[in-house]
């Protein structure tokens, strides 16, 4: 089991080159399975989820393989529709393989999935939306099995989620583009990951309107054909570097990313004093100070990302007052709560809220990352304590920021990737 070993007190300054999102490169590589003739993605990061997805893919007989940041798919020699639990169990994002094999095969068995332990996050609106679609769905021994209606297609209809959900838009808008007629979707998600995916559809011959709001409307076209793509920068890699500038009075500069994809972020970084500039494909973040106290709710996008709270949090650690976080997208959200404490914060929690009252620095303590995000705050925590931090399971952070280490060590952090032999987790 690994762990990083972090030994403090570090000014985090430097450039850092941002990834691919692994929140947009998952579904879609999951789109590919909707594609007739062969798909090349660009941008792909390497992450345990990736390779976790493009190995389920490969399972059902599809050619699909990576090679640096490039992933080739050719679907023609698909020979099953299931997606066992072995591979699911380790990361929600496998339940985006559901819509397109129902969409584009008529049938599809996929193990109910797994991820982080930060909440409930339910499949029932995917699957609502696919019955609407006149699907026959079932859930046996832990599987979800769908068929298509007679003639093995889904029908376009007028569906509005009940809640937001990020992946159930995504699994429905990927399955009504080839359903027959036109599918009116309400109360979509308007993360910068779901209009990738629309975007990309639409290079594959989709017939999409309304990208980028909450209400699209899919017109479904009788097959889609292979594209070319590139994934869209990762804006919680981008804010977890930036995050750790203001954390150490640093200086970072984020490159290959946009400022037009984390625009609430990046708001709350310069009421906590931060000077923030942007280019077309870079953000700068200096700091010179303690951060400011801010009060931060999460929200669905537009509002503030529940994936940056943990970083934010970390921040306010160290700020010169009382900062208050409200948590409105998971009830789990604050197991790194705990860990920070260890590391000297003083945090309270009290149901969905968090009062942080800032304290001067971090001290060196033991941690366990508790969840992918979580994790980052602890590193950059450990970052700025004195002395030596250990950070356990940081399986976490593997899953969701590629090459950390040594975009950490370019940035100033000295840290060290070991293997514990005597871990009992």
């Amino acid at each position: 089991m690994d762990q990083f070993l972090i030994t403090g007190s570090s000014r985090i300054a430097g450039e850092v080159t941002i990834s691919g999102a692994k929140n947009a490169a998952l579904p879609l590589l999951a789109a590919m399975i909707l594609a007739e003739t062969p798909t090349t993605l660009h941008n792909v990061p390497s992450l345990q989820d990736v390779r976790t997805l493009i190995a389920l893919i490969g399972g059902m007989g599809i050619h699909i393989q990576k090679q640096g940041d490039t992933v080739t798919c050719d679907t023609k020699t698909i020979d099953n529709f299931y997606a066992p639990y072995n591979l699911v169990k380790t990361m929600r994002a496998s339940i985006l393989v559901l819509g397109p094999l129902l969409a584009r095969f008529g049938e599809a068995e996929v193990s109910l999935p797994g991820g982080c332990a930060i909440g409930s996050r339910p499949v029932d609106q995917h699957l609502k939306a696919f019955e609407a679609m006149g699907a026959t769905i079932s859930v046996e021994n832990g599987y979800v099995k769908a068929q298509a209606p007679k003639g093995g297609k889904l029908i376009g209809c007028n569906f509005s989620f009940d809640m937001i959900t990020v992946g159930g838009t995504e699994n429905v808008i990927m399955a009504a583009a080839l359903a027959k007629g036109t599918t009116v979707l309400g109360n979509c998600a308007l993360e910068p990951e779901v209009v990738d995916l629309a975007n990309m559809l639409v290079a594959m011959g989709a017939k999409i309107s309304g990208i980028g709001t909450s209400t699209m409307t899919i017109e479904g076209v009788e097959r889609l054909h292979g594209c070319e793509y590139s994934v869209v920068a990762d804006r919680i890699e981008t804010g977890s570097y930036l995050a750790g500038a203001l954390m150490t009075r640093g200086d970072v500069l984020a490159k290959n990313t946009s400022a037009l994809l984390l625009t609430p972020v990046l708001e709350k970084f310069e009421d906590m004093g931060a000077v923030i500039t942007t280019g077309d494909d870079w953000i700068r973040a200096q700091m010179t100070s303690r951060p400011r106290p801010v009060n931060i709710r999460t929200q669905p996008h537009p509002g503030f990302p529940t994936d940056m709270q943990a970083q934010l949090m970390a921040i306010s650690c160290l700020a010169d007052g009382t900062s208050t976080f409200i948590e409105n997208i998971f009830e789990n959200r604050y197991m790194h709560v705990p860990e920070l404490n260890r590391l000297g914060a003083s945090i309270q929690v009290d149901g969905h809220a968090a009062v942080v009252t800032g304290v001067e620095n971090f001290t060196a303590a033991p941690v366990m990352a508790t969840d992918l995000r979580a994790s980052m705050s602890l590193v950059m925590a450990a970052a700025t304590a004195e002395g030596e931090s250990l950070i356990d399971r940081i399986y976490h952070i593997d899953r969701g920021y590629e090459n950390v280490e040594s975009k950490l060590r370019a940035l100033g952090v000295n840290i060290e990737r070991i293997n514990s032999n005597n871990s009992n987790d």
